[in-house]
This record gives C-alpha cells, structure tokens and sequence, in this order.
C-alpha cells in the first residue's frame, strides 16, 4: 500500500465533524469536513473526499461536439441554467478539471446528470 493510500484510507475512517455550507450547485454541497491532529499539534480540516459517479450510471442527455470558444461554464449554462455547474460534464466525462475537455475542436462531450442531481 502506497502512503497515499495509507492516508486516504485514514481520512474516510475519520468520523465527519460537520457538514460544509457549500451552496446546492457546488461540487463539494453536503460534504462532510473532518478534523485530525498532526503530530506537531496542528490541528487541519478537511472535507471528505468526493467520490465521482460512474458516467455509465448517469443519465445521458446529449453528446456534444465541441465547437472552438466553448467552456464548459458556458455549456452549463445552456445545458443546466447555471454555469457554475461546468463540474457536472466534467464528471460525465471523467475529468476532474472542466476546462480541460473543451481544449479539442470535434471532441464530443457527454452530457448527462446524476440520478437526484436534476437539470
């Protein structure tokens, strides 16, 4: 086993402290936060870890090729109403930074959402 391994294992054995305040379209909404000490005394929290969904399991919506000038924000916007769900395609398409799947002209992005996240 890694050491990161090690420490993700200890973070999700960690019990949750308090749930976050991130806002309903936020990636990190109803999120746990955990707190640990360190060796040195310091204390740090932080959330627990986001498990992306499994694209296979999303509802698909569209496929969309990607135009030159498309951001994933925009394409949130057009697709969900809100562009600071660019989070959701980055999920569906199993990436973990939005901007990077709109950097290919013709790449064709998934649309989907999870189940009980709604559009």
């Amino acid at each position: 086993m890694s050491p990161h391994s090690d420490m993700l294992a200890a973070l999700l054995a960690a019990p949750p402290e308090a749930q976050t305040r991130y806002p309903p379209n936020s990636r990190y909404h109803g999120l746990a936060a955990r707190s640990r000490a360190l060796p040195d005394g310091r204390v740090v929290t932080h959330l627990v870890p986001r498990l992306l969904p499994d694209p296979a399991a999303m509802t698909l919506l569209a496929m969309h090729p990607v135009q030159p000038l498309d951001r994933c924000d925009k394409l949130a916007a057009a697709w969900f109403g809100d562009p600071l769900l660019g989070w959701r395609i980055a999920d569906a398409n199993t990436r973990g930074i939005p901007d990077e799947l709109t950097q290919i002209p013709g790449r064709r992005l998934r649309i989907a959402i999870s189940e009980g996240d709604g559009a």
